[in-house]
């Protein structure tokens, strides 16, 4: 749904038809201040996934569990033999409390998160789009933080009160890419999205890398009692990021007091106007554009595959491969330094290739998203068939998180080439989709390996996920666009006409007005 009067290879335009392909200037100090909110933005996601994934890691430890050596993977439908002493739990430091939890409830303690989460996405994405990002990202990421301080004390209470507390914290949570699209979309300069996107986003990854082996440690260990320690520690740095957060960070170039005349102007004349100036969003026109539901299902569809791995690899890991748990962590973090190391490189290298004339913005997003949906499921299902072979699996899970990296300069990025006044809103749209997988997976995988916890079993979840990376890799292929779409234009947005006898209708298709309309409806501007 693009406008007829674009083509593949057309100029990049923006919202408010400003000029993306203007030089960059010579920047004063060290650092240009878009970059410095990008890093703040980066270390801000560090906190929002080391508390999202650390349950992953530190529910292995909380539950009581005994492994059953008496299988053997003779047709690749058991688990694994013992390695050594996998029992380790008999010989941790930790003294916290274990619980009597089976595989059921414990996928559902890991879905309740994505519950709270689906719910804030569209109103995060409208609310920072309106009225700015900053304070919704800061206090999304403040107030799940306090809840993680609460963790220790809700599983103590029940699994009731755990499952209402990860709710909670997803709805505080929710708020957090809706709101860092709509900053970005202030930010950074068209041909600089892909780049300023992944620096900021590969914070998630990052915070993997780092939760994972470090929740192992501290689990094993008897520092603040093992388990507990990784709730605390996660909680405590995400108030320290806030605070400096608050103190640094503003929401446009325009309201920032250090930034310099040159970046300011730089900004403001390559990605003109992005602000949202009415209360009018034109849902019906981006609820039947082809490239939205391009990003709706592909996002779904990526996001299935990728809540399997980062919710369930440390139990896959632990109880199918049969690593202990501190190991389990470190191994769970390897595939993600894949999945940042090529996260970034692929955003510098998706905007050059689109600055240089090499390759028009929408073939950059559908080469990038084919290649790495591609990978990723390639990755995946390979893993269900290497038996016991640990070097292959991680291999396999290594390969899929490349994949997934690429992903990033691909759908994940789209929002702000088609419609930048309005990403918040699309990244809200979107991660609604992908936060219903985000459920979904972890239920799934607790009904097939609820009492059948085998390699079998697995190989099924791995070929559920596959099927999700190929139907996005087809649809985005298919409706994809990396054109601004016509109802995200300056001038398509209806705006109210004081002078009602005075106005008139202009509009970029020049649309006619119903005369049986009400005539306040009838001085709206198209």
């Amino acid at each position: 749904m693009t406008d007829n009067n674009q083509t593949e290879e057309a100029p990049l335009l923006s919202a408010s038809r400003g000029d993306p392909n203007i030089d960059v200037p010579k920047i004063p100090g060290c650092i240009a201040t878009r970059h410095v909110f990008a890093i703040f933005a980066f270390f801000g996601f560090v906190n929002v996934y080391m508390m999202r994934v650390n349950l992953s890691v530190a529910l292995v430890a909380m539950v009581e569990y005994t492994p059953n050596f008496n299988l053997t993977p003779t047709n690749h439908n058991d688990t694994c033999p013992p390695r050594g002493d996998t029992n380790s739990s008999d010989h941790s430091k930790s003294t916290a409390a274990t619980y009597s939890w089976d595989e059921d409830t414990q996928n559902q303690i890991l879905g309740a998160f994505y519950y709270g989460y689906i719910l804030t996405q569209i109103p995060g994405g409208w609310l920072a789009g309106r009225f700015g990002g900053k304070w919704i990202f800061g206090l999304g990421i403040l107030s799940t933080s306090i809840l993680t301080l609460l963790t220790p004390l809700a599983a103590g209470a029940g699994v009731g009160w755990f499952i209402t507390l990860r709710i909670l914290e997803g709805i505080g949570e929710g708020v957090t890419f809706p709101a860092i699209y709509a900053m970005i979309a202030h930010w950074a300069p068209p041909l600089e999205h892909t780049k300023l996107i992944n620096i900021s986003t590969s914070g998630s990854m990052f915070g993997t890398i780092f939760a994972y082996p470090i929740a192992g440690v501290l689990c094993d260990s008897n520092f603040l009692e093992g388990w507990p320690s990784v709730f605390y520690l996660s909680g405590a740095l995400g108030i320290l990021w806030f605070i400096f957060w608050m103190l640094f960070i503003h929401d446009t170039p325009e309201k920032h007091p250090r930034i310099s005349q040159e970046e300011r102007e730089y900004i403001q004349k390559s990605k003109g106007s992005t602000k949202v100036t009415t209360l009018y969003v034109p849902l019906l026109a981006m609820l039947t554009s082809g490239p939205v539901w391009a990003i709706i299902i592909c996002n779904f569809a990526y996001n299935w595959g990728g809540y399997t791995l980062i919710t369930n690899l440390p139990n896959y890991l632990k109880n199918i491969l049969m690593f202990d748990v501190s190991q389990s962590g470190f191994l769970s973090g390897l595939p993600y330094v894949f999945l940042f190391v090529v996260s970034v490189i692929g955003g510098f290298l998706a905007d050059f290739l689109r600055k240089s004339g090499i390759l028009s913005t929408n073939k950059t997003r559908k080469i990038f998203n084919s290649i790495g949906l591609i990978l990723s499921g390639f990755g995946v299902v390979m893993v269900g068939y290497v038996g016991c072979d640990t070097v292959l699996a991680m291999l396999y899970l290594c390969l899929a998180s490349v994949g997934q990296g690429l992903v990033q300069s691909g759908h994940s990025v789209n929002h702000l080439d088609i419609a930048p006044r309005y990403a918040g809103l699309l990244m809200g749209f979107s991660n609604s989709a992908g936060t219903a997988a985000g459920f979904l997976a972890p239920i799934t995988v607790g009904v097939l390996t609820e009492d059948n916890n085998t390699i079998g079993q697995w190989q099924i979840v791995f070929w559920i996920s596959f099927g999700f990376f190929m139907l996005g890799f087809i649809v985005f292929l298919l409706l994809g666009s990396g054109d601004v779409q016509y109802w995200a234009l300056d001038d398509y947005v209806p705006t109210i006409v004081e002078d009602y006898e005075t106005s008139t209708t202009q509009g970029v298709d020049d649309y006619s007005i119903n005369p049986d309309m009400p005539s306040y409806f009838s001085k709206l501007r198209h």
